[in-house]
């Protein structure tokens, strides 16, 4: 059975961290890329962060220089490091996994940021 399971969010502060775990199973995950996404009511799903297969990464303007995102294959697990925290980072973030035309989500974590 195919899985991916976040942990880690919560409430953090106006500059504060947290960091999102998200662990894999039923599949190959070393062979997937893997990312973030994040929603707010009303809204459309918007990617955050993700990294390849091959470990090139590619982050969404508002994050870059401030969220990070790494792997690792050996654990099937991909985390979400996020600091300098801004109200408008809160959302339900979700785990994803991809290769060519299959793609797995999590079922969210809810970061709430208050200022």
């Amino acid at each position: 059975q195919v899985q991916l399971v976040e942990s880690g969010g919560g409430l953090a502060q106006l500059g504060g961290s947290l960091n999102l775990s998200c662990t894999a199973s039923g599949f190959a995950f070393r062979l997937y890329g893997a990312g973030w996404y994040r929603q707010v009511p009303g809204e459309q799903r918007e990617l955050v962060a993700t990294q390849h297969q091959g470990g090139n990464t590619k982050y969404a303007d508002y994050v870059k220089g401030r969220f990070t995102i790494t792997r690792d294959n050996a654990k099937s697990m991909v985390f979400l490091q996020m600091n300098d925290l801004r109200p408008e980072d809160t959302a339900v973030y979700y785990c994803n996994a991809y290769a060519l035309q299959r793609q797995y989500w999590g079922q969210g974590t809810q970061v709430t940021v208050s200022s």
